[in-house]
């Protein structure tokens, strides 16, 4: 699984020398961001963590510093979102998204639908590390009803493991009796099974469900719920059938349309690039009608352009 990345660890890796490169395209008139891009997209994270040590041993700057000195605008988000670990980078992006103005409910989904119960009780504990806060008391602070609870399960990172072929048909069941045989919805079995079932069991119970009421559950869930809800069901649903997909459609319709998401786009290629950007490209160019190195192509420009077609690693024309 872990080697579905696009970006892999470079093989004659020497931190100081890459140091050096990157000072000298950062010194004197002018920043070289060719020589920028290309040394930080051909390199894993932690090998970039050990040209940020080397950096400070031979310079006595911080990398990041001087890069946020030195780039501008979506290039330098992203530049300096790949030098930041995944963890931290996580933890960032949650905080972000609730202690700014509003919340930024999308951040919220989309990182704890996707990622592993692992890596969310890394994220707590870091979170909790960094900000002497809690994550949890955080998100409920700023969140309220069903789409609150279901992101406090999301939270608690204790999914089942396996299947439990007992309840498949039950599950099921329930899942009909809350929403499509209900006059209105009975949000809370929605919350609780598809919180912390497994995603393999979750994938029965849906195929169950199909044959039960006719109904895709992605279906009943956009007929039944609305909002932040239905929103963050979905995105656990997406996840249970297909992490990859999840992100193939999240990158698309960050792109689609006028306007770009640039911090969706930005987030989505750094956290997958060493994960699974191999998979996404593939169902990206399964579900949809072009590539995603051509939708990226055609939706970006200049250095971040590059940078972003650099981690997107090639082509599936």
């Amino acid at each position: 699984m872990a080697n579905r990345g696009t970006v892999k660890p470079s093989a004659n890796f020497s931190a100081s020398a890459d140091a050096e490169v990157l000072h000298k395209a950062m010194k004197g008139l002018g920043t070289d961001e060719d020589a920028i891009l290309q040394l930080v997209t051909a390199r894993s994270n932690a090998q970039r963590q050990e040209i940020k040590a080397s950096f400070k041993t031979l310079y006595g700057k911080d990398l990041i510093d001087d890069l946020k000195g030195e780039l501008g605008g979506k290039f330098e988000t992203l530049i300096v979102a790949l030098m930041t670990p995944p963890i931290t980078y996580d933890v960032t992006s949650l905080r972000n998204a609730i202690k700014g103005a509003g919340t930024d409910e999308k951040v919220l989904v989309e990182i704890l639908a996707s990622r592993t119960s692992q890596q969310v009780k890394q994220i707590v504990a870091a979170y909790k590390q960094e900000y002497d806060d809690d994550l949890e008391k955080d998100i409920t602070g700023d969140t309220s009803g069903h789409f609150q609870r279901l992101l406090v399960i999301l939270l608690q990172a204790n999914r089942q493991t396996g299947i439990q072929a007992e309840s498949i048909e039950s599950d099921a069941q329930a899942l009909f009796k809350a929403g499509e045989q209900k006059f209105g919805t009975d949000e809370q079995s929605f919350v609780t099974i598809l919180g912390n079932r497994s995603a393999e069991h979750l994938r029965k119970v849906f195929d169950a469900y199909m044959k039960l009421s006719g109904y895709e559950i992605e279906e009943s869930i956009k007929r039944e719920t609305s909002g932040n809800l239905k929103d963050l069901l979905l995105a656990v649903v997406k996840c249970a059938r297909s992490v990859p997909a999840y992100f193939a459609e999240t990158l698309y319709y960050a792109m689609k349309g006028a306007g770009t998401d640039d911090n969706t786009l930005i987030r989505v290629m750094v956290t997958r690039s060493e994960v699974d950007l191999l998979d996404i490209r593939a169902q990206f160019r399964r579900l949809f009608a072009c590539s995603l190195h051509s939708m990226i192509k055609g939706d970006a420009g200049g250095d971040y352009r590059k940078a972003l077609l650099a981690l997107c690693g090639g082509d599936d024309a």
